[in-house]
């Protein structure tokens, strides 16, 4: 296996890994950010404010994920 092979498969490690963690964050999130609105609609503004919050932050660690992959393959 040469080097090229190695920063290949290492950085679809990486993106794979740092993606699914911040993808099963954001599933979870909807579901209970639905499931509390369903208890409470008076407050979906609220919940849905924190919602998009929680998922920007989320989505921050992938894009952190997908900066190390690109790294890795070009460094």
């Amino acid at each position: 296996m040469d080097l090229e092979s190695i920063r290949l498969l290492a950085s679809a490690i990486a993106i794979v890994g740092g993606s699914l963690g911040p993808a099963i964050a954001i599933g979870w999130l909807a579901s209970r950010a639905m499931d509390a609105i369903g208890r409470n609609p008076e407050a979906s503004s609220k919940i849905q404010t924190s919602m998009i919050l929680a998922i920007a932050f989320a989505e921050a660690i992938a894009i952190y994920a997908l900066v190390i992959a690109l790294i890795i393959k070009f460094v």
